[in-house]
């Protein structure tokens, strides 16, 4: 895509609304404005204005903002057509401003913008989309930590003490002569333990900041009948799955999204394992075992009072290696029994009835626990990070510890430099200092249009 296009997008969402919004941005819009409007509007400044199509019929009424290079979002001009929110008329408007001279913009092409013109660093922008993309409040509080710059700082904080090593370890290689002098003065071996300490602080944030971000997918697997779908609408709060007496009701995976802690937990009921010979049960359940595979957690509904059949510990021993499970008793009510959290070599087991909510409590402190969410405040650091963030750091806290393994062998100390430089490589990559192109439209294509 060009950087010197006028490019026009809608920044509203589809539909119908009281107000809809056209966004420009390019170099010198005051020709396309002077079409459109009839006047150069002025900076800064909230104008009603008539829109008007290429013969001077007017298409719409709305308000005008122009903000001037370099001080816009994306440090272009920017013009901002903000009309009537019918999608009719944001099409007739988005269509004149095409062939006044601009070109639809490319998702996430503002934004993208904004970052090739310094307007925001790398990690900044992937926090706009994180914004738009928050479940909870606790995840849009902590994406806006990070568009204000707290993770970018951390880290700029984290390549500058690492750049310095750095340096240092260069002097004892241009200068041999002076090599003891330079490691005694500068204390390396400390530095070097006091940069690893710190980077494990923002890999825990961090990890805690994609847990808000994705989220944990839970799906609910058992046999036919045993309360799946009672313990759904229990932990949704509402009825968002059929509940019947009649075996085989589930024939197809039911998703909803509850909130915990802040976390978002993406619940999936899913059919009832069994053998059958009904061809729809058979196709939901082989959209059960695609939704296992995909799960982060499963909860694993046998009903108590049958107990452990053979047919759950087959279900059990049929889940992929190393996805964790909670073994959940239901209808403890029809046994009389108080809810319970037993733990034994083969996991955690809660006994609950998702008929009266007894044991709910137990099974969401569980679901905490698994999850490894520490609750916070939200003013105690978390950053929003996303995959590629945690793999940065991972990979620059390996990167580290070979550094730390060779600090105090004089033969090594290329390596020590070499060491030192991927790590610094991997750091900068999350604020894109350095970044390549393929990355750049990887991570701005799954932008919203008009963002």
């Amino acid at each position: 895509m060009s950087n010197t296009d006028i490019i026009a997008a809608i920044a509203t969402p589809p539909g119908r609304g009281g107000i809809g919004v056209v966004r420009i941005s390019g170099q010198n819009l005051q020709p396309l404005a002077q079409a459109i409007l009839g006047y150069i509007p002025k900076q800064r400044y909230a104008s009603l204005s008539k829109f008007r199509d290429e013969n001077g019929l007017i298409i719409d009424q709305g308000i005008v903002l122009y903000f001037p290079a370099p001080h816009s979002y994306t440090g272009e001009d920017v013009l901002e057509l903000q009309g009537h929110g019918g999608q009719a008329i944001m099409n007739l408007l988005l269509s004149r401003c095409l062939a006044a001279g601009a070109r639809l913009a490319q998702p996430g092409e503002f934004t993208l913008r904004a970052f090739l013109n310094n307007k925001l660093d790398l990690a900044q922008a992937e926090s706009v989309a994180d914004i738009i993309d928050a479940n909870t409040s606790e995840a849009a509080r902590c994406a806006m930590r990070s568009l204000q710059g707290e993770f970018s700082a951390t880290i700029y904080t984290l390549v500058q003490a690492v750049t310095d090593l750095r340096m240092l370890v260069e002097a004892t290689l241009d200068f041999p002569e002076e090599e003891t002098n330079f490691l005694q003065h500068s204390d390396m071996h400390s530095k070097l333990n006091s940069i690893r300490t710190q980077l494990e602080c923002v890999l825990t944030s961090a990890r805690q900041g994609s847990l808000l971000r994705e989220g944990m997918c839970v799906v609910l697997v058992g046999q036919p009948n045993v309360g799946k779908s009672s313990l759904m609408n229990r932990l949704t709060g509402e009825e968002a799955a059929i509940v019947t007496e009649i075996p085989g009701t589930t024939r197809d995976a039911v998703r909803q999204t509850i909130n915990l802690e802040g976390v978002p937990l993406h619940l999936i009921d899913t059919a009832g394992l069994r053998e059958t010979d009904d061809t729809v049960e058979k196709i939901g359940i082989a959209r059960t075992r695609a939704a296992i595979e995909k799960a982060d957690l499963a909860l694993l509904l046998i009903d108590s009072c049958v107990g452990a059949t053979p047919g759950d510990w087959a279900i059990l021993n049929s889940f992929p290696a190393g996805l964790p499970v909670i073994r959940v008793f239901n209808k403890i009510d029809m046994l009389n029994e108080v809810p319970r959290i037993k733990i034994d070599e083969g996991g955690p087991e809660i006994y609950l009835s998702a008929k009266t909510g007894a044991g709910i409590e137990l099974l969401r402190q569980k679901l905490q626990e698994i999850i490894g969410w520490q609750p916070h405040s939200a003013d105690e650091g978390l950053f929003m990070a996303r995959h590629r963030h945690l793999q940065a750091l991972a990979e620059a806290k390996g990167r580290l510890e070979k550094a730390a393994e060779v600090t105090g062998d004089e033969s090594q100390r290329e390596l020590l430099a070499e060491e030192l430089r991927l790590a610094q490589l991997s750091l900068s990559s999350i604020t894109g200092e350095f970044s390549v192109d393929a990355l750049l439209g990887e991570i701005f294509s799954r932008f919203c249009i008009g963002k």
